[in-house]
C-alpha cells in the first residue's frame, strides 16, 4: 500500500513538472521570464518614461 501511494506521488510530480514544461516551451505570448502569465504592458512602459510607479487614487 505504501508503494502505492508513493508511486501515485511521483506520478503526480511528473506530471506538475511535464505541464510546467510544456507551458513554458510551447507559450504563445511573451511576458516575464517568471512563467506567471503576466506580459508587460508596452503602453504604460512607454507612457512612463520618467521610471515612476503609476499612482492611483
Amino acid at each position: 500500500m505504501q508503494q502505492l501511494i508513493i508511486g501515485l506521488i511521483f506520478l503526480a510530480a511528473l506530471a506538475y513538472l511535464g505541464w510546467r514544461a510544456w507551458k513554458s516551451l510551447f507559450r504563445k505570448e511573451a511576458g516575464c521570464s517568471k512563467g506567471c502569465g503576466c506580459s508587460a504592458d508596452t503602453k504604460t512602459a512607454s507612457a512612463n518614461k520618467s521610471g515612476r510607479l503609476p499612482v492611483n487614487y
